[in-house]
């Protein structure tokens, strides 16, 4: 991808950065000759029209690339509302607490397992069409569509008033999709009582929860000027999922319509009959390895070339047929629908990354080769791992003279590049928007929201917004709540060191979310701010957990609340109507999560404290959430000291912010070479992309990222616009239900795994027959 042509030929949008967003322009264009009045009916026409548009074609008459970011707001996404439809039906209420409460509990119990499986917003938003069409059959109401017609009055009106509609499918989708991630909050309290022996008052919990779970939403509301209504805030993450809303909605009895609801369908169900055979049947198919077949007793082969078990190799020219690795898996990350220029400076980073990791080992470079080639574990020197509790008083406080007859922990090389290249990451973010986007952001918020062109953005002002004074006093009011219950759970961190991390996370929301909203990345800045609070509130593990939760988890809350705000200005969701959802989701997540995990610490405490758990219930999570808080808070200090064995690591952030600019340099010396398409925040955090898990899907995801972002963009112009992003929905739709009914059916979600056989393709060991290291 190259630079975004800032005035393009359709003039419909701000004038601003040329960097960041989406386009392949190769040389001048004259706006002039391709302007396109977007009043004309007859220009635009209806999104998904068999036939290309005047809006779609080039000079030559042919079907132009999808090229700018104006391309995506206006060729891929339908520009036609409705204001008199109704959202705040019996339906969307029904279903969007049902659904969030299913989502919040199915969530929280994941939490708790020993596979790590996320509530999919695919997923919820499938079987919410489903649900939504039974009941527009099942409840009475004046409705065509309803089996027990009706008198047409206003309860019945609001009971079923008719067809099943987009703008209730929306609100649904993002009020349980929200509630069913684990607050933050409930990884402190698991960790309090089951390591620090503090029981959590459920006041205390439930304004802890409501405080940190909409604090971030208090920032996303003050700057969504420059976050959500101009067109250059693109959010790639979301098309697949505004696609699938328009595919199924719009359009009823259109030719073109129908042929791509068929398409999805087909390809949902055949990801999810497909699923099977990788995940359950033929793991091998997860990670094939031809260098691996070729030699199966190099311990070098499987660092290099395996990958398909976790934290076993790096996956170099691994073969990948499994979709739950290849796909974006609920992330906002995909081979489909992520900007190229986003994925070659994501993989650029990657190979870099390799090279270092296998360097680092092959020099034994910080005693690595003591230590396995990927782990995230702390170790002593000797190799054996590092107790932690060893070097704590009873209160979980460090006691200096433990540590040091312990001794200080030690990292594996690979642990230690991933969090350099993450503090590298933040420095190069802070740069990257300074220098691309500051500019612009300045222009937007000084000329308030009459300077901004964006044509969904003119059909919302159909709605009443909500007013920037609630959405701070939204933040204002957690802000309390903050302080308050830091005290009150006993958390040993002071009041100004909460003021601390709230003002660092407001400094990061603009600079996180611009980086989310215009390439679709968002790097977690999580170990950054675990480091500060270590830093300043030394040697108290439980005051870092707080700290991280208001430093770490308002930018994240933010950056989710703008996606789901472009959301409805994608589907003309009203502001309100897309706030309120949330909000009441997020609540209710928090709360159900507050409750199952007082109830499953309660029956399976042991269980939840062993190190291996069982196979239906772990402490995994809480136990890592807990070591890293032992590491930062207790250890931060000592180990990251100017002089200290990894004392270089701070000053990373300085080198970080030098980064990009050779490269904006070079952009103004030379503005068509490309030297814009090189988002370096994007290849400094991937520096340390494979320290973890299973990496045998990279080189796959590249090879159809390229075949997609590429190849399809440029050389198949309106199968993309038509289908490609519907594509990565059906995909990693059908594979979100594949295993959702595998985790209960055969995973242990049930109680008892149920294992596939050994074959030929589901070998004892590793599954890409790669030497088995740990």
């Amino acid at each position: 991808m190259a630079a975004v042509d800032t005035t393009p030929h359709l003039a419909m949008t701000e004038k601003g950065s040329s960097h960041g967003s989406y386009a392949d322009e190769k040389g001048a264009r004259d706006p002039e000759k391709e302007k396109v009045d977007l009043d004309d009916a007859d220009a635009v026409g209806e999104v998904f029209a068999d036939g290309p548009r005047l809006i779609d074609l080039g000079r030559d008459g042919h079907e132009r690339p999808i090229e700018t970011d104006a391309d995506y707001a206006t060729r891929l996404i339908s520009l036609d509302d409705d204001p008199a439809t109704r959202v705040f039906t019996f339906r969307l209420w029904f279903l969007g607490l049902g659904l969030s409460c299913f989502a919040a509990v199915l969530g929280q119990i994941f939490y708790f397992r020993p596979q790590t499986i996320y509530v999919s917003q695919l997923f919820i938003q499938i079987l919410g069409f489903i649900l939504g069409r039974i009941l527009e059959w099942v409840v009475p109401g004046p409705s065509e569509g309803a089996l027990l017609r009706t008198v047409d009055t206003a309860f019945w009106r609001f009971m079923n008033h008719g067809p099943f509609n987009m703008k209730e499918h929306v609100a649904i989708t993002i009020m349980s999709s929200t509630a069913s991630s684990s607050a933050l909050a409930i990884s402190i309290f698991a960790s309090q009582e089951l390591y620090y022996r503090v029981e959590t008052d459920v006041a205390v919990g439930v304004f802890t929860l409501i405080g940190s779970q909409l604090i971030g939403y208090g920032m996303a509301g003050v700057t969504r000027i420059f976050l959500v209504y101009p067109t250059f805030a693109v959010y790639p993450q979301v098309m697949p999922t505004v696609q699938l809303f328009e595919a199924l909605h719009r359009g009823e009895g259109m030719m073109s319509q129908a042929k791509r609801k068929r398409f999805f369908w087909a390809v949902l169900l055949g990801a999810f009959v497909w699923e099977w055979i990788p995940e359950y049947i033929a793991p091998t198919l997860t990670g094939i390895s031809i260098f691996c077949l070729a030699n199966q007793d190099s311990a070098w082969f499987t660092r290099v070339f395996g990958g398909a078990a976790g934290n076993e190799g790096l996956g170099a020219f691994s073969l990948c047929f499994d979709w739950a690795y290849v796909g974006a898996s609920g992330g906002s990350i995909g081979a489909l629908f992520t900007p190229l220029s986003t994925q070659l400076s994501l993989y650029a980073g990657c190979a870099v990354c390799m090279i270092a990791f296998c360097a680092c080992y092959q020099m034994n470079t910080w005693n690595t080769q003591n230590f396995p080639f990927l782990t995230q574990l702390l170790y002593r020197e000797n190799g054996s791992e590092y107790d932690q509790l060893a070097i704590l008083n009873d209160d979980f406080t460090l006691n200096n003279d433990k540590l040091e007859a312990y001794g200080l922990p030690w990292y594996a090389a690979s642990q230690l590049l991933y969090k350099v290249s993450r503090t590298i990451y933040i420095g190069a973010a802070l740069v990257h928007f300074l220098l691309w986007h500051s500019q612009n952001v300045y222009k937007i918020v000084r000329g308030g929201r009459a300077g901004i062109t964006d044509p969904h953005f003119k059909k919302m002002r159909a709605y009443p917004e909500m007013p920037n004074w609630a959405y701070l006093a939204i933040f204002v009011g957690c802000a309390g709540m903050a302080l308050g219950t830091t005290y009150g759970a006993k958390s040993q961190l002071p009041a100004w060191a909460t003021i601390v991390a709230l003002l660092f996370a407001w400094m990061f929301v603009p600079v996180i979310g611009t980086l989310y909203a215009t390439v679709g990345y968002a790097p977690s800045i999580e170990n950054l701010v675990q480091m500060l609070g270590g830093a300043l509130v030394p040697g108290k593990p439980v005051a870092n957990m707080y700290f991280t939760m208001y430093g770490y988890q308002p930018v994240v809350q933010a950056y989710s609340l703008t996606a789901d705000l472009k959301i409805g200005q994608y589907t003309k969701l009203p502001p309100r109507a897309t706030f309120a959802v949330q909000s009441v989701g997020a609540v209710i997540g928090g709360l159900l999560n507050f409750v199952l995990m007082k109830t499953i610490i309660a029956s399976h405490r042991e269980i939840l404290l062993d190190v291996q758990g069982s196979n239906v219930w772990s402490g995994q999570q809480v136990q890592s959430f807990n070591s890293a808080a032992i590491a930062w808070g207790a250890l931060g200090k000592p180990l990251y000291a100017t002089g200290t064995r990894y004392g270089f690591v701070p000053y990373m952030l300085l080198v970080g912010m030098l980064f990009p600019i050779p490269f904006w340099l070079l952009h103004r010396r030379w503005p068509k070479v490309g030297f814009n398409n090189v988002f370096t925040p994007v290849l400094c955090a991937e520096l340390g992309f494979l320290a973890v898990g299973i990496n045998s899907s990279v080189f796959t995801t590249f090879l159809v990222a390229i075949f997609s972002q590429y190849y399809l963009r440029k050389y198949r112009p309106t199968w993309f616009r038509k289908y490609n992003f519907l594509l990565s929905a059906a995909l990693d739709g059908g594979t979100s239900v594949m295993i959702f009914v595998y985790t209960f059916a055969v995973g242990g979600g049930s109680g008892k795994v149920r294992p596939f056989p050994t074959w030929a393709l589901n070998p004892k060991g590793n599954p890409d027959y790669c030497k088995r290291l740990t």
